[in-house]
């Protein structure tokens, strides 16, 4: 797994396959980071940005954001051995001043720990976890977004997730398996 594009282009960064992971393919990650910066739907600009990669796994996303000029990323996941690989690559890549690593299920870390706004939401569960769009609820319902924000979902291409009530999609595309839809909060 590489980085794609940024001042870390071409570094390699260690991830964990197993069944509660699943590395973001570098095609996926590309077209995202793509819509971000050519779609004249969305307003934001990932420089200087604040990101909550949730479900962050070995943190790829947020890595690449880091890359192309974000300010700073919070890492979220429960999985142990992840969040080690994670800090490993962050150490690594000399990027672990730009970050904080949170081990905690994210509705636990929103609900006690959560204190700042963010432009850039990820969120990649589980493609069978639908707990996640509580996660986004609570996230509207506190305001812990930046009035330039957009909220990017990873799922698969056949869910039927319902987001319409918490955000609105300005974006969907398809990537085989993979759906990735941007939405603001309304």
């Amino acid at each position: 797994m590489r980085i794609i594009s940024g001042v870390l282009k071409g570094k390699s960064i260690e991830f964990l396959k197993n069944s509660n992971t699943r590395p973001l393919k570098d095609s996926v990650r590309e077209n995202i980071f793509n819509v971000l910066k050519h779609s004249n739907k969305i307003q934001i600009d990932i420089e200087n940005s604040n990101v909550l990669d949730t479900y962050c796994g070995i943190g790829s996303f947020g890595i690449e954001c880091l890359s192309r000029g974000a300010s700073h990323v919070t890492f979220v996941d429960q999985d142990l051995k992840a969040s080690s690989i994670l800090k490993q690559n962050l150490s690594k890549l000399s990027i672990l001043n730009k970050s904080k690593i949170i081990l905690s299920k994210i509705e636990d870390f929103l609900i006690k720990d959560m204190k700042e706004k963010f432009n850039i939401f990820f969120f990649d569960p589980p493609f069978k976890d639908f707990n996640y769009l509580n996660n986004i609820k609570i996230i509207k319902e506190k305001k812990f977004f930046h009035k330039n924000h957009v909220v990017i979902t990873h799922r698969e291409k056949s869910s039927k997730d319902e987001l319409i009530d918490f955000l609105e999609i300005i974006e969907t595309k398809q990537y085989g398996r993979s759906k990735i839809l941007f939405g603001i909060f309304k």
